[in-house]
């Protein structure tokens, strides 16, 4: 398939409540079909990703997934990206990387640990080493499939199993777990024998970068092990849940040039 697929709101909308009851695999094979190949699961290896990764190559062994090597991540996640690779041998597997300019140039004004200084400064390491990515990866997709779930984080609690991404040119965003809970996600990784990520075992719940994550504590929400040191901000990146201020543009304007951040805008 080489031709765009498009939808508009009261498209998407229909098509939403059609499948707002339907199976993860159902709406993945919706998608898979819809798009061809132009559609790619785009997972950080996280429980989540993994269970739909394993629905999706079920459904066809050779499907595209994305997933951001950000420079930072733990060795564990490296090995497991290589078991990943070795358990789904025909998957087409992309791993993405930021622009080496564009990490010299945050490196060189901020330091290398510049997320531990303030919300913004994290944000903007985000912003270089994750979203901006990503962002380069989508624009030659009409869609993505990610593991987001509406429990996961207030955040995320109204995301649609459907919807249309308007922070990404439009094109359409499949999140077939939205109304799994943690226990689902689990019992189907287990039912059906899927690589996990070894730091689960280590008392991890959410992993991203090496220096940004530790394991939570007992009686801790499952997010809090990502950027702990912060009180009061948002658990998220940017790639799912975008705060618009001028305050990071503006930053980010002087340190990447023009355009930094004509595609995906955070902040704190």
């Amino acid at each position: 398939m080489t031709h765009r697929v498009t939808f508009d709101d009261l498209e998407i909308g229909e098509i939403a409540m059609e499948l707002d009851d339907h199976d993860p695999q159902e709406v993945i094979a919706w998608a898979l079909e819809t798009f061809g190949d132009r559609v790619a699961v785009v997972t950080a290896l996280q429980a989540e990703g993994m269970a739909i990764l394993d629905m999706a190559a079920r459904l066809r062994p050779d499907v595209r997934v994305i997933t951001v090597d950000t420079g930072r991540l733990p060795q564990a996640t490296y090995a497991f990206m290589d078991q990943v690779r070795e358990h789904y041998p025909q998957i087409n597997f992309e791993i993405i990387f930021p622009d080496r300019h564009e990490v010299e140039a945050l490196v060189r004004q901020h330091g290398v640990n510049l997320f531990y200084r303030s919300v913004p400064l994290r944000l903007q390491c985000c912003q270089v080493r994750k979203v901006r990515p990503l962002v380069r990866a989508l624009e030659g997709l009409d869609a993505w499939i990610t593991g987001l779930r509406r429990e996961q984080w207030a955040s995320r609690a109204n995301i649609r199993k459907v919807e249309l991404d308007h922070d990404h040119d439009g094109i359409v965003k499949v999140n077939p777990l939205a109304d799994w809970t943690k226990e689902e996600v689990w019992g189907y990784l287990e039912d059906n024998d899927v690589p996990t990520h070894p730091l689960y075992a280590q008392g991890y719940t959410s992993i991203g970068c090496d220096p940004c994550t530790r394991p939570i504590q007992p009686g801790e929400d499952d997010r809090a092990g990502r950027w702990w040191w912060e009180q009061g901000a948002p658990k998220e990146c940017g790639i799912h849940c975008p705060i618009e201020t001028g305050g990071f543009e503006h930053e980010a304007h002087a340190i990447l040039g023009h355009g930094a951040t004509e595609k995906h805008q955070v902040s704190n």
